[in-house]
């Protein structure tokens, strides 16, 4: 049987940029389960794509399915014949089905009966007379949420088609997909060399495309930038601000990177940083270069499709694009700096932040107090805590702001500090909104952790409490990332809150404007429920989780210590025992009504291995309160594993459930204060040994 290399390549218009790499990665997975659906071997896939092209290579590709022998099972011997050994008419319809006599069936005996039987042999298909439905099936299944149609026809795709070429080694498999017949034609760069060419083997795609200005390989494309971006950044003393989502568009706009320097007026760097590195990567796609102390460098580094023979003209361009979008910036932190961010308060009151919530005044108003609330609880400043929540909303008015979103917070604190507010306060303007993305960093005072919390818990708590909550994949007020930002900075800056106590005191301040009476425990409990993700993402296992989310823990930072000390209470030898014991005793538990207040009565504890266990409990609980107040699960639940030996011996020689009313009723109390002592950190019954 041979095997090949095949190409699959769609020639188009330019792709969107953002969009370019998920396609590509989508079109070869569904390729790729396309031909293992169909039983074609290879041994490896490989995806490219560049801005007018999706293509995937295959790498020793079988050329037709192998054959398969198929069992057919026919009626049973009883139904296939009657009391004469004649054939049924079900036996004989069967074996016309299948192209047979009965007489050239075969018998398939087993515990249950007899049956008739064919094994049928159904030759494989080639790979040409399969692909263009696999290569058709595989676009259909692209995301593409708006296809568009193109001229006169009616054919959809995200962007207008010009190519397709499927090649097996050299040979071309003709189909058709998307309108078009598969041929050897391959787009070249649009500006370098033919705009077309021919291919003539799958093996020199790659190549062929390179002596074309094509480098079609996306990862090749990408360390090309990265390399050329670093290298010309160090010849200019500087470090290049790269960000993989800009690194990923870039690589996505061009099929030729060259990567040039340009500059522009030191007079800029008068407006703050993050603003013109907004304006430079987000509208020009541009690198921007930092110093050794990492500020910003009156130059910028940007990639070109063109390798152009006079290179100052595509700088010169350049700097002429990005001189305006400059200016506009530093118009606008002069205009803004014209008037104070407290003047800006009674203008939030003309921007509505949801309409049974009020204005962006109210949230305000409400963040300040519930930041003033939390400091209390964290031992912040309150007064510096309420200044920074009043203010926290008022950047979004500048023009700044109102232009670039993105630089809404850290102008905020640009803003405060030249209006001569506490730095802690113009800080904290920028770090509410901390941490932003997954990975991002936290908080850096108590101060500016109350107005973050303050503001994520007034969202949460009042999107909540109109009914608003998210709904699979709807989530229009990012309230699980805020979720998550409260788990975060909880946990990791080892704040002592509870939930239950800081979504009551929002709860308050939104009080005539709730209509969902059951805000407080959902809001709590879809806090709590980031957790599962969060730690799965870390690797703990599910059931230390579930072991843990069993009891529902309402302060973050003990949820997170009572995880670590399960997690650690997992490895020890004596947990697999001491989980099956617990599981034991829970059933035994729910299976009869024992009072929580219910304690064990020593002279009714007759056997020695129930004295034995009650004297352990009774050792141990003194042992390990101030560790439950201390929140040491770790240690807690290392010394609650001393008690493994004393429960085996209980189980095995002193029955529960006596006759003795009195007897069993003891030592149900007994149980329970076994079991109440493992829940003071997690419900250990639920832990799986695999």
């Amino acid at each position: 049987m041979r095997k090949d290399t095949l190409l699959v390549e769609l020639g188009t218009e330019e792709l969107p940029p953002k969009a370019l790499k998920s396609l590509a990665q989508a079109f070869a997975d569904n390729l790729e389960q396309g031909l293992q659906a169909a039983d074609l071997e290879f041994s490896d896939l490989v995806w490219h794509a560049s801005p007018r092209r999706l293509a995937v290579t295959i790498e020793a590709l079988v050329d037709q399915q192998s054959d398969k022998q198929v069992e057919k099972r026919g009626p049973a011997i009883t139904a296939a014949f009657d009391e004469q050994g004649d054939a049924t008419k079900a036996a004989q319809g069967w074996a016309r089905a299948n192209g047979i006599s009965v007489t050239d069936a075969q018998r398939l005996k087993t515990d249950k009966g007899e049956w008739l039987l064919h094994v049928a042999t159904i030759e494989g298909k080639p790979l040409k007379a399969l692909l263009p439905n696999l290569v058709e099936a595989a676009l259909k299944k692209l995301p593409i949420p708006k296809p568009m149609r193109w001229g006169n026809k009616k054919t959809q795709f995200i962007r207008p088609v010009h190519t397709l070429c499927m090649l097996y080694g050299s040979d071309l498999i003709k189909g058709s997909a998307l309108g078009l017949h598969s041929a050897r034609t391959i787009q070249g760069h649009r500006f370098h060399g033919e705009k077309t060419f021919e291919l003539d083997s799958a093996e020199n795609y790659l190549s062929a495309l390179t002596d074309h200005h094509v480098v079609a390989d996306y990862q090749l494309r990408q360390k090309m930038i990265s390399e050329g971006l670093q290298a010309e950044a160090a010849k200019h003393h500087g470090n290049v601000n790269l960000e993989q989502d800009l690194l990923d568009e870039v690589t996505s706009l061009v099929e030729w990177p060259v990567v040039l320097v340009a500059s522009f007026e030191n007079e800029f760097l008068e407006v703050p940083k993050e603003a013109l590195i907004y304006t430079m990567k987000g509208d020009q796609k541009y690198f921007p270069m930092l110093d050794s102390d990492g500020q910003l460098k009156p130059s910028f580094l940007f990639v070109t499709n063109i390798e152009s023979k006079d290179p100052s003209q595509v700088i010169s361009g350049n700097e002429k694009v990005i001189r305006p979008r400059l200016s506009d910036a530093r118009f606008f932190f002069e205009t803004d700096k014209k008037h104070t961010l407290e003047s800006r308060l009674a203008s939030l009151e003309t921007v509505l932040f949801q309409k049974q919530l009020g204005t962006l005044a109210d949230k305000s108003r409400r963040i300040s107090t519930l930041a003033e609330k939390i400091a209390q609880r964290i031992g912040a400043d309150t007064t510096l805590s309420a200044r920074a929540g009043l203010l926290s909303k008022t950047d979004l008015m500048t023009e700044m702001v109102m232009e670039f979103p993105d630089v809404q917070g850290v102008m905020g604190m640009h803003y405060a500090k030249h209006d001569g507010e506490d730095e802690v306060v113009a800080n904290a303007l920028n770090e509410q909104y901390m941490p932003r993305f997954a990975g991002d960093a936290l908080p850096h005072s108590p101060v500016s952790c109350a107005v973050a919390l303050a503001d994520k818990l007034d969202s949460l708590v009042g999107i909540f409490g109109i009914g608003q909550l998210p709904k699979g994949d709807k989530d229009p007020f990012a309230l699980r990332r805020a979720a998550i930002g409260i788990l975060r900075i909880a946990v990791e800056l080892k704040l002592t809150i509870d939930l239950v106590e800081i979504v009551e005191d929002a709860r308050q301040l939104l009080d005539e404007k709730i209509t969902n009476t059951d805000v407080n425990e959902q809001v709590v409990d879809f806090i709590l429920g980031r957790f599962r993700t969060w730690y799965q993402e870390q690797g703990v296992d599910i059931d230390v989780i579930q072991a843990v989310l069993s009891r529902r823990p309402t302060s973050p930072a003990d949820f997170d210590a009572r995880v670590k000390g399960v997690t650690q209470f997992k490895t020890l030898p004596s947990a697999k025992a001491l989980a099956a014991a617990n599981k034991r005793v829970a059933n035994i538990l729910d299976k009869n009504s024992v009072s929580e207040d219910h304690v064990v009565n020593e002279a009714l504890l007759v056997e020695a291995q129930e004295k034995a266990l009650a004297e352990q409990i009774s050792v141990i609980r003194s042992t390990l309160e101030p560790m439950f107040i201390a929140g040491d699960y770790v240690a807690a639940l290392a010394e609650l594993s001393s008690l493994s030996d004393a429960i085996d011996n209980f189980f095995d020689n002193v029955m529960v459930m006596a006759e003795d009313e009195s007897l069993k009723s003891n030592r149900l109390a007994l149980l329970l204060a076994l079991r109440s002592l493992f829940l003071r950190c997690a419900d250990i019954s639920l832990l799986r040994h695999d």
